[in-house]
Protein backbone atom coordinates (compact mmCIF):
# COMPACT_ATOMS: atom_id res chain seq x y z
CA UNK A 1 0.00 0.00 0.00
CA UNK A 2 1.31 3.46 -0.89
CA UNK A 3 1.75 6.39 1.44
CA UNK A 4 -1.15 8.03 -0.42
CA UNK A 5 -3.50 5.10 0.19
CA UNK A 6 -2.73 5.10 3.91
CA UNK A 7 -3.00 8.89 4.10
CA UNK A 8 -6.32 8.94 2.27
CA UNK A 9 -7.78 6.34 4.62
CA UNK A 10 -6.72 8.43 7.62
CA UNK A 11 -7.96 11.63 5.96
CA UNK A 12 -11.44 10.22 5.42
CA UNK A 13 -11.48 9.44 9.15
CA UNK A 14 -11.13 13.21 9.63
CA UNK A 15 -13.67 14.15 6.97
CA UNK A 16 -16.69 11.88 6.96
CA UNK A 17 -19.45 11.93 4.35
CA UNK A 18 -21.94 14.51 3.13
CA UNK A 19 -22.20 18.00 4.62
CA UNK A 20 -24.05 21.15 3.65
CA UNK A 21 -23.50 23.42 6.64
CA UNK A 22 -24.62 26.99 5.82
CA UNK A 23 -21.84 28.35 8.06
CA UNK A 24 -19.13 26.59 6.01
CA UNK A 25 -17.68 28.94 3.37
CA UNK A 26 -16.69 25.84 1.37
CA UNK A 27 -20.36 25.02 0.90
CA UNK A 28 -21.70 21.59 0.09
CA UNK A 29 -19.17 18.75 0.41
CA UNK A 30 -18.94 15.00 0.15
CA UNK A 31 -15.93 13.21 1.61
CA UNK A 32 -14.52 16.70 2.19
CA UNK A 33 -14.57 17.54 -1.53
CA UNK A 34 -16.40 20.80 -2.21
CA UNK A 35 -18.93 21.04 -5.02
CA UNK A 36 -16.69 23.65 -6.70
CA UNK A 37 -13.71 21.29 -6.76
CA UNK A 38 -15.82 18.29 -7.82
CA UNK A 39 -17.37 20.23 -10.69
CA UNK A 40 -13.93 21.51 -11.70
CA UNK A 41 -12.84 17.88 -11.87
CA UNK A 42 -15.75 17.18 -14.22
CA UNK A 43 -18.22 15.63 -11.78
CA UNK A 44 -21.76 16.58 -12.83
CA UNK A 45 -23.92 14.65 -10.40
CA UNK A 46 -25.49 15.40 -7.06
CA UNK A 47 -22.78 15.83 -4.42
CA UNK A 48 -24.42 13.12 -2.29
CA UNK A 49 -23.56 10.72 -5.12
CA UNK A 50 -19.84 11.54 -5.28
CA UNK A 51 -18.15 8.17 -4.82
CA UNK A 52 -15.28 7.60 -2.45
CA UNK A 53 -13.17 6.46 -5.41
CA UNK A 54 -13.82 9.75 -7.21
CA UNK A 55 -12.98 11.70 -4.05
CA UNK A 56 -9.75 9.71 -3.79
CA UNK A 57 -8.76 10.51 -7.39
CA UNK A 58 -9.52 14.21 -6.83
CA UNK A 59 -7.55 14.19 -3.58
CA UNK A 60 -4.48 12.72 -5.23
CA UNK A 61 -4.51 15.17 -8.11
CA UNK A 62 -5.26 18.37 -6.17
CA UNK A 63 -4.02 17.79 -2.63
CA UNK A 64 -1.31 15.09 -2.66
CA UNK A 65 0.68 15.41 -5.88
CA UNK A 66 1.02 19.23 -6.03
CA UNK A 67 2.50 19.26 -2.51
CA UNK A 68 4.92 16.41 -3.34
CA UNK A 69 3.79 14.49 -0.28
CA UNK A 70 5.61 11.34 -1.46
CA UNK A 71 8.92 13.19 -1.01
CA UNK A 72 8.60 13.25 2.77
CA UNK A 73 8.44 10.96 5.75
CA UNK A 74 4.88 9.53 5.57
CA UNK A 75 3.97 11.24 8.84
CA UNK A 76 4.91 14.61 7.38
CA UNK A 77 3.30 13.83 4.04
CA UNK A 78 0.03 13.14 5.83
CA UNK A 79 0.14 16.46 7.71
CA UNK A 80 0.66 18.38 4.47
CA UNK A 81 -2.07 16.42 2.69
CA UNK A 82 -4.58 16.87 5.48
CA UNK A 83 -3.91 20.61 5.67
CA UNK A 84 -4.13 21.05 1.89
CA UNK A 85 -7.42 19.16 1.86
CA UNK A 86 -8.82 21.12 4.81
CA UNK A 87 -7.66 24.50 3.51
CA UNK A 88 -4.96 26.98 4.34
CA UNK A 89 -1.32 27.43 3.40
CA UNK A 90 0.42 24.08 3.88
CA UNK A 91 3.41 24.86 1.68
CA UNK A 92 4.23 27.98 3.68
CA UNK A 93 3.66 26.21 7.01
CA UNK A 94 6.01 23.42 5.94
CA UNK A 95 8.64 25.93 4.90
CA UNK A 96 8.32 27.86 8.15
CA UNK A 97 8.59 24.59 10.07
CA UNK A 98 11.78 23.74 8.17
CA UNK A 99 13.29 27.21 8.54
CA UNK A 100 13.42 28.08 4.84
CA UNK A 101 11.94 30.99 2.92
CA UNK A 102 8.17 30.63 2.93
CA UNK A 103 7.53 31.32 -0.75
CA UNK A 104 4.79 28.70 -1.10
CA UNK A 105 6.72 26.59 -3.62
CA UNK A 106 7.80 23.14 -2.47
CA UNK A 107 11.01 22.64 -4.40
CA UNK A 108 14.41 21.11 -3.84
CA UNK A 109 15.41 23.51 -1.04
CA UNK A 110 12.25 22.82 0.96
CA UNK A 111 12.44 19.07 0.37
CA UNK A 112 16.11 18.93 1.45
CA UNK A 113 15.48 21.02 4.58
CA UNK A 114 12.50 18.90 5.64
CA UNK A 115 14.37 15.65 5.01
CA UNK A 116 17.33 16.89 7.07
CA UNK A 117 15.17 17.80 10.06
CA UNK A 118 13.67 15.73 12.84
CA UNK A 119 10.23 14.69 11.50
CA UNK A 120 8.56 15.18 14.87
CA UNK A 121 9.83 18.75 15.11
CA UNK A 122 8.57 19.48 11.60
CA UNK A 123 5.15 18.05 12.50
CA UNK A 124 4.89 20.00 15.74
CA UNK A 125 5.92 23.27 14.12
CA UNK A 126 3.73 22.68 11.06
CA UNK A 127 0.66 22.02 13.19
CA UNK A 128 1.43 25.03 15.39
CA UNK A 129 1.46 27.31 12.32
CA UNK A 130 -1.73 25.64 11.11
CA UNK A 131 -3.46 26.23 14.45
CA UNK A 132 -2.36 29.87 14.51
CA UNK A 133 -3.87 30.35 11.07
CA UNK A 134 -7.13 28.56 11.88
CA UNK A 135 -7.48 30.40 15.18
CA UNK A 136 -7.53 33.71 13.31
CA UNK A 137 -10.31 32.72 10.92
CA UNK A 138 -13.74 34.27 11.51
CA UNK A 139 -15.26 30.76 11.37
CA UNK A 140 -13.18 29.57 14.37
CA UNK A 141 -16.11 29.94 16.82
CA UNK A 142 -18.17 27.56 14.67
CA UNK A 143 -15.55 25.08 13.48
CA UNK A 144 -12.61 25.56 15.87
CA UNK A 145 -13.45 22.67 18.17
CA UNK A 146 -13.53 20.26 15.24
CA UNK A 147 -10.34 21.68 13.75
CA UNK A 148 -8.53 21.43 17.08
CA UNK A 149 -9.63 17.79 17.44
CA UNK A 150 -8.53 17.08 13.89
CA UNK A 151 -5.06 18.49 14.54
CA UNK A 152 -4.84 16.69 17.89
CA UNK A 153 -5.58 13.42 16.06
CA UNK A 154 -2.96 14.34 13.46
CA UNK A 155 -0.37 14.96 16.19
CA UNK A 156 -1.13 11.56 17.69
CA UNK A 157 -0.78 9.99 14.24
CA UNK A 158 2.47 11.88 13.65
CA UNK A 159 3.95 10.61 16.89
CA UNK A 160 3.30 6.96 15.98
Amino acid sequence: MSNFDDAFTALIGNEGGYSDNPADPGGETMWGITARVAHGWGFTGDMKDLSLDTAKAIAKKFYWDPYQCDQFDPRIGFQIFDAAYNGGHPAQWLQQAAGVTADGVIGSITIAAVRAADPLKIIMRFDAYRLQYLGNLPTWPTFGHGWANRIANNLIRGAS
